[in-house]
């Protein structure tokens, strides 16, 4: 007797846990509620300090981005003398040169420079340079890290380590037509380990889970400096 009552106590709790899971399993099927592991993403240390300021390059580059997206620029595309739009305004590359020049790097006489040395790799460039717009263009901006910077792989895997660890803070994003567009990735991952970008995209600058829902194909991933 004592035997049968110990088997009906543990069927019943057996059924009740059961239940319980299939309560919470339809609970989470209902609202869709998306799960990820948390992974752990390392940080690489890049070896250069251009402007010494004691933060690497590339951890220059990311919080240089981060600060012009607290200044929220309004987004607006015009053709400036000298080259350089007002602080307050800006498109997607004017928050890279921003970011660059915060690590101590002047990207627009860099590309200057790249263009008169090479100007036959710049189709946009049409052969008549332009530095008062030429650093502000995506297509341009392209050729220079192709032979400039350090070209990585465009691939995402979420959840993949090893994957992951080749997309870190201060790396740069291309996109091509038909919405041309620029970014850098930021420090701030999803559970899954996939980064977020900052950038200009309008009305003002953001960081924003954009990496791999931006309307348009990826055409670059880069590392400025090379190492």
């Amino acid at each position: 007797m004592r035997k049968r009552f110990v088997w009906v106590l543990l069927v019943l709790l057996i059924g009740g846990v059961a239940s319980g899971v299939l309560i919470l399993w339809k609970s989470q099927s209902k609202n869709s509620i998306p799960f990820w592991p948390s992974v752990r993403i390392p940080t690489l240390a890049c070896p250069t300090d251009k402007d010494g300021d004691g933060l690497d390059d590339l951890k220059d580059i990311v919080t240089g981005a981060k600060a012009e997206v607290q200044r929220k620029p309004q987004y607006r595309s015009a053709y400036y003398q000298k080259g350089y739009p007002p602080e307050s305004e800006g498109v997607c590359t004017d928050l890279v040169w921003r970011a660059f020049r915060d690590a101590g790097y002047d990207l627009k006489g860099l590309v200057d420079q790249d263009i008169r040395a090479n100007i036959g790799k710049y189709p946009r460039v049409q052969g008549k340079p332009d530095p008062n717009i030429d650093f502000r263009r995506v297509p341009n901006l392209l050729v220079f890290l192709r032979g400039n910077a350090q070209e990585l792989t465009q691939e995402i895997k979420p959840g993949d380590v090893e994957n992951l660890t080749l997309w870190q803070p201060g790396d740069i994003v291309t996109y091509g037509p038909p919405h041309e567009h620029m970014a850098i990735v930021s420090d701030k991952r999803r559970p899954d380990g996939v980064p977020y970008i900052l950038h200009n995209a309008g009305p003002t600058t953001s960081e924003s889970d954009q990496l791999q829902s931006w309307p348009s194909q990826m055409t670059g991933h880069f590392r400025f400096p090379r190492f």
